[in-house]
């Protein structure tokens, strides 16, 4: 009796074992099975892609102009200040001018002693031209008396005295003909002097009217005051800078670009460019000019590129710009921007194996194109990815697209 209780309860014991092995069995089979999900998948290939060189610059105003004084003075008045906008011949600073307005009063008593001295040399050369005519007049009368008396004389009708009387009234007249005329030529001369005089007096009033206009130094453009170094009271000399005015409608920016890539750009190319501080889309610029000497230290380039009119009002000089430069093509293993995944670090993607299963690999990313990035490492052509919504899934999930 005792011996059939013990197979009893050997009996249930290997049961009770059989039926818990089962169930761990089934359990085991249960977490075997992979969760499937529904993402985009994709096939890794080799795509054409723009070779681009980027290089950073900064941003200009296309038009600057530098206003500096042209005479010394002190100054009386500056009525602009850093920020403010002017417009073409805007008065921004006044010198004084009394030093200017007293050679100027003197130009001008000088032009008009020139204009007497002119005015009297022509009366002057007038009376003479009369009193030449009359000699000349008195002189062929003479002439004429003259040679009647010398043919009288010849017939031994007048006296040798009388003869000799007409002889010497002749000589007399003729040089009194030959003195006025040295006195018209003489005062011709003279007149040539004051002429000069005149100009050189014209010349000196000019002068004196620019000297007075430097003393009020006006805007050449229109613009925006974007430095100021003179304050009331300073003495300034010519030569020294006052403002800084920049044509605030159109802007381009230089970059520096190096020698080995500068074959690549030329004038009239368009260029995408980035404006940090804007916080704008791309702007498309065109190269308006490439400085045709190299920096000798840097061995680069400078390349000017015109900005859209249009944004000019988001631009200010100094601002840091990138510009890419389209330098050719190539082939490149790019995958989507959506298959990426970032934690921390690590750059990854999901790889979907010829079973559907999805397996994290790590992979090196290289430039970006639009919604695409190049792949350095970590793939091969023909593998396939999850290409959007990598976040929904988990390594071993089964991937249906």
């Amino acid at each position: 009796m005792k011996g059939h209780r013990q197979r009893l309860l050997l009996l249930m014991s290997a049961l009770a074992l059989a039926t818990a092995s089962c169930g761990h069995r089934e359990e085991a089979a249960a977490e075997r099975e992979p969760t499937i999900v529904k993402a985009r998948v994709e096939t890794v290939a080799m795509t054409p892609v723009e070779e681009v060189y980027e290089a950073v610059g900064t941003v200009r105003s296309r038009t600057t102009s530098i206003l500096s004084a042209k005479i010394m003075g002190h100054v009386l008045a500056v009525l602009v200040r850093e920020g403010d906008r002017v417009r073409p011949g805007q008065v921004l600073v006044q010198i004084d001018d009394r030093e200017v307005q007293a050679q100027l009063r003197k130009a001008e008593a000088g032009w008009r002693e020139a204009e007497s001295a002119r005015e009297e040399i022509e009366r002057a050369i007038r009376a003479a031209e009369s009193a030449r005519e009359a000699a000349r007049a008195h002189a062929d009368l003479a002439a004429a008396t003259f040679r009647r008396y010398e043919a009288l004389f010849a017939r031994h009708s007048v006296s040798a005295q009388e003869f000799d009387e007409a002889r010497t009234r002749y000589q007399a007249a003729a040089a009194e003909a030959e003195r006025a005329e040295e006195v018209l030529r003489s005062l011709r001369a003279k007149r040539e002097q004051v002429l000069a005089k005149i100009e050189q007096a014209r010349a000196d009033l000019e002068a004196a009217h620019v000297a007075l206009g430097h003393t009020r130094v006006t805007a050449p453009i229109a613009g925006l005051v974007t430095a100021k170094s003179v304050e009331v009271g300073m003495l300034v000399t010519p030569g020294m800078p006052l403002f800084t005015i920049e044509d605030e409608t159109r802007y381009r920016l230089e970059v520096s670009v190096p020698e080995s890539q500068i074959a690549a750009v030329r004038p009239g190319d368009s260029v995408l460019v980035e404006i940090d501080a804007s916080r704008s889309a791309p702007l498309l610029g065109r190269v308006a000019e490439v400085v045709p000497a190299a920096d000798p230290m840097s061995r680069s380039y400078m390349v000017k590129i015109d900005l859209p009119a249009e944004k000019a009002t988001a631009l200010r000089s100094g601002l840091y710009g990138k510009a890419r430069f389209r330098i050719g093509q190539r082939r490149a293993l790019t995958i989507p921007q959506t298959a990426v995944l970032n934690r921390g670090q690590l750059t990854s993607v999901y790889v979907v194996e010829d079973s559907g299963l999805a397996r994290l690999r790590l992979i090196t990313l290289g430039k970006s194109y639009g919604d695409r990035v190049e792949v350095l490492s970590g793939l091969t052509e023909g593998e396939r990815i999850v290409a959007e919504n990598p976040q929904v899934v988990r390594e071993g999930n089964r991937v249906h697209p």
